[in-house]
């Protein structure tokens, strides 16, 4: 009998696989009683190598080498005194606090944003309990001593609006802690505890952690203290879509609710990133966490000790990415550096000769990728520095030397203190604003889009920031009071949407109809 034409039924039939598909990227922060999360992870260069992958080393000296340390209780022994529990204390209206969010969808939520949505309370439906006008809201996250006398790094997200926030040492010693500066755009801030004590503390790798490396976690997850997780870096330079200047580490390491602004160690101890958001289905960690570099958090925390805030340098251009029609059109070989669509008014870029059309493709002889890197590398730099840019202008290459200048500070003025932000009541677009004769390059009129909620009516019409908004509901505007009149008299009127006047970044202006919600 030929068996061979019979199935073998004493075996199932496979079955399809269920794959969880991740749905959000969470900051590892919570509110009372959700503990904020900690993301570590951490590289170390070995010297032992690896024996070939030959038929003469064996699968066994490929998976254990005679130097693969046998645990990390050493390591865990020489760093965890350095590591800190923070908790906050924030004094907020309930509508408009940070940790809280007023509705039960993930759908187009930012990144961060997502995972702010956890922070709040949850009853046992799942459902969102918003806290009570003014109440004070409690929030629990990590951080680490890098200097004997009491300073101390964790995440922006952890420690802002704060108005009071406490440090536990290892040894369970409770510590008053102030904010000595903040930075947003990379979500790193600097505390300091005033002690005659010295602390431990710990220090940035100089070197960047390599994709296989292995990692070290340390933290307070859930409010438990004291955490240790391990793993591996598993890849770098990621864009997760929280800032402009994104560029994290990834690491398999497991960080959860709490770890936020926690280290990530090396196998030397050193710190080669800072816990900032995890990649989840469930909200828990599956092995996706992203930590701010060592290389970056170096440069801020530096300007946040000396000066109490950032300056970055600023070039004035606005970019996209050059893509692979764009390329193809411009006769380029590659899909690579950066498109300026225009430069900014009194720019360093303009003064320089830099026009539209023209693609930016090294800065100090290091490759530009995309906009994105451009505008991480400028970023790094100091105001004034002088630096060399390789482009592409109508077809032929050349190098411009320019000198950089501060970015301007209105734009963080602005979008901290003059913030077209929701109330409880009041029509709401969802934007940050600023008078344009403020914001260097955008003239005299109307005001400018300095930042936007991405889940909110303005930006579902297509607003985007540096858009500048001359006319609101028919009536010219110059500043935040402006619009909010004229949305309080549109929906007075009963309206449901208001016309707007905007002109785009390519100096056209149109209208569109925004819908206004209630905050």
């Amino acid at each position: 009998m030929d068996r061979t034409n019979h199935e073998d039924t004493t075996r199932p039939a496979p079955q399809p696989r269920k794959v969880l598909k991740p749905r959000r990227v969470a900051l590892l922060a919570s509110a009372a009683g959700l503990s904020l999360v900690v993301a570590m992870g951490g590289g170390h260069y070995f010297s032992h190598e690896f024996p070939a992958l030959t038929s003469s080393a064996s699968a066994a000296e490929v998976a254990a080498p005679n130097n693969m340390p046998a645990g990390f209780g050493d390591l865990v022994a020489k760093v965890k005194p350095a590591v800190i529990s923070v908790k906050v204390k924030i004094d907020e209206d309930g509508q408009n606090s940070p940790l809280i969010r007023n509705d039960n969808s993930d759908d187009g939520m930012a990144p961060f944003q997502q995972f702010e949505r956890q922070f709040g309370f949850r009853d046992g439906q799942g459902m969102m309990q918003v806290p009570q006008r003014h109440q004070v809201i409690t929030g629990e996250g990590s951080g680490f001593f890098i200097s004997s006398d009491g300073y101390a790094v964790t995440n922006n997200h952890v420690v802002d609006h704060a108005k009071s926030v406490q440090v536990t040492t290892d040894d369970g010693t409770v510590y008053t802690a102030k904010v000595v500066g903040t930075d947003p755009k990379t979500d790193l801030a600097l505390i300091k505890v005033d002690s005659k004590k010295d602390f431990p503390f710990v220090k940035f790798a100089d070197q960047p952690a390599r994709v296989g490396d292995w990692v070290v976690a340390v933290g307070n997850p859930f409010g438990l203290g004291g955490t240790v997780t391990a793993g591996i870096v598993s890849a770098r330079g990621r864009d997760i879509g929280s800032g402009p200047y994104d560029d994290y580490v990834q690491i398999d390491a497991p960080i959860n609710k709490g770890n936020s602004g926690g280290p990530a160690f090396d196998t030397n101890g050193n710190v080669i990133g800072i816990n900032t958001a995890i990649y989840s289905p469930s909200g828990g960690s599956v092995g996706i966490g992203f930590d701010i570099p060592a290389a970056t958090a170096k440069l801020v925390i530096n300007q946040l000790k000396d000066n109490g805030s950032v300056t970055r340098g600023w070039l004035g251009v606005q970019v996209q990415p050059v893509t692979a029609d764009i390329a193809d059109s411009m006769g380029l070989k590659q899909a690579r550096g950066a498109l300026v669509d225009s430069p900014q008014d009194g720019s360093p870029a303009a003064k320089a000769g830099i026009v539209a059309g023209d693609v930016i493709t090294a800065v100090n002889g290091n490759e530009v990728k995309d906009s994105r890197s451009l505008a991480r590398t400028i970023s790094l730099m100091a105001p004034g520095s002088n630096v060399k840019l390789d482009v592409v202008h109508d077809g032929s290459a050349k190098t411009i030397d320019l000198k950089l200048a501060e970015m301007p500070g209105d734009h963080q003025r602005v979008a901290q203190n003059d913030s077209a932000g929701r109330e409880h009541g009041r029509p709401y677009l969802g934007l940050q604003l600023a008078p344009a004769s403020e914001v260097d390059g955008r003239g005299d009129k109307g005001v400018v889009v300095t930042g936007i909620d991405p889940n909110g009516p303005a930006a579902d019409r297509g607003l985007r920031t540096g858009d500048v908004i001359l006319d609101v509901g028919g009536r010219a505007v110059s500043n935040r009071n402006d619009v909010r009149q004229a949305l309080t008299d549109a929906n007075d009127h009963g309206r449901k949407t208001v016309l707007m006047r905007v002109k785009t970044a390519d100096a056209a202006a149109h209208f569109v109809a925004v819908p206004i919600a209630k905050g």
